[in-house]
């Protein structure tokens, strides 16, 4: 089948999907995670392929292919809690009637038809199927060329799933060419696609933004940024920082860059160090703080810019929130970035100051996440501010119309 005939039909079962009962999209999203999880072995033995094939890339996205029997039943986990989750579509979010009797009624419905093209991680197919058809969208998926064995297993358990339900599989579609014109063909059905998300890296995004024929909801990769304040608790802002860089170094929301207020650099960075460095963890920076702790190497201007994606960390001494602050929104990629701090008032200042879709506080960057904000999953992480920001839930993946009721008003 072509990419346009995919489309097609994803297109035309978009109105089918649309109007389906929240009951029925449950029942259908139970069916795909117990597909998921019967199918668990074939699905191993398929990554594993995967996996062995992927000899050229590093260790951490390496990672980010592999899938276990945890994986694999947090997967089907995640089908389930998105199932559950509370159905967005035909919510009335204002009503309001005019002096003419007009009642207007602004109603929650889906977008459409999502195309989403994504990388490395195959439990993204089943992750954005269940978000897509929660929300009332059909969905055209298409997965990279390292998971490609992986994804289509998973598919197949969803298209049989749908079909157990009488749902059409259609709803769901898959492209199998991973070739960059399988991409390209995709991001050229503007007359069937109602708007494309791309999931990876600057290279993706890029070229989906350069060739879209549609509007895109982009993610930018995850420099993510964390100040200590001068009156940070140290021993919490060490634990923070160890796990915002170190839990799972490879994904879009571990920390990449850590600014330490000078008043407290010489006391704490010695300590964070050492406690990075035990880990494995490799640690660039400014020259201030190399003259602290001489094993960290000099970073280049580039290195500030960087997502790593790697047991690997910059550092940058700050004279305070607002230089932090004026960094982070010069070299952060709008992703996540935090604060570790004692000052409610220098708290509030920073989560209002700095302009990325999530903003913690005295918390890991790790959680921006689907599953962590209670979304059951998640379809990306937008770091745009149209048409939705931060993690992408079901949600997020709606617009809204208004429904206009009278008795025969006529304008004069």
């Amino acid at each position: 089948m072509t990419v346009e005939e995919i489309c097609k039909r994803a297109k035309e079962q978009s109105f089918e999907v649309a109007v389906m009962s929240a009951e029925a999209k449950r029942e259908a999203l139970h069916a795909i995670a117990a597909y998921i999880r019967a199918a668990k072995d074939e699905i191993l033995a398929a990554n594993a392929e995967d996996v062995a094939r992927a000899d050229t890339l590093r260790e951490s996205m390496k990672d980010r292919l592999a899938l276990t029997e945890k994986r694999v039943e947090d997967m089907a986990q995640g089908v389930d809690d998105v199932a559950d989750l509370p159905d967005p579509i035909g919510k009335v979010t204002a009503e309001w009637t005019r002096p003419n009797g007009l009642k207007i009624d602004k109603v929650r419905v889906p977008l459409g038809v999502i195309g989403v093209i994504y990388e490395a991680r195959p439990n993204v197919t089943a992750d954005v199927a269940a978000l897509c058809l929660k929300s009332g969208n059909a969905v055209v998926l298409r997965g990279g060329k390292e998971a490609i064995r992986s994804n289509k297993r998973i598919y197949r358990a969803i298209a049989e799933a749908l079909q157990s339900k009488g749902v059409s599989p259609d709803a769901v579609g898959f492209i199998d060419d991973v070739s960059r014109e399988g991409s390209a063909e995709l991001l050229r059905q503007g007359k069937y696609v109602d708007v494309v998300i791309p999931r990876g890296g600057d290279g993706l995004k890029k070229f989906v933004l350069e060739h879209a024929t549609m509007p895109v909801i982009a993610s930018a990769g995850g420099n993510c940024h964390l100040y200590v304040d001068k009156t940070a608790d140290q021993d919490m802002a060490v634990e923070v920082v160890c796990n915002a860089k170190l839990s799972r170094p490879s994904t879009c929301n571990a920390l990449e860059q850590l600014l330490v207020d000078r008043e407290i650099a010489a006391e704490f960075l010695p300590k964070v160090c050492k406690a990075l460095f035990e880990k494995g963890c490799r640690i660039t920076g400014c020259a201030e703080a190399k003259d602290i702790v001489p094993e960290i190497k000099l970073a280049t201007d580039e290195d500030y810019l960087l997502e790593h994606l790697d047991k690997e960390l910059t550092v940058f001494v700050v004279g305070g929130i607002e230089e932090a602050i004026g960094r982070i929104n010069a070299n952060s990629t709008n992703h996540s970035d935090g604060i570790i701090t004692r000052d409610d008032r220098a708290a509030d200042y920073f989560a209002r100051k700095v302009d990325s879709g999530c903003v913690y506080v005295n918390a890991s960057t790790r959680f921006t996440d689907g599953f962590q904000f209670g979304f059951g999953a998640e379809i990306g992480i937008s770091t745009q501010k149209l048409h939705a920001r931060g993690p992408l839930g079901p949600e997020q993946l709606t617009s809204e119309k208004y429904v206009v009721r009278g008795n025969g008003q006529i304008r004069p």
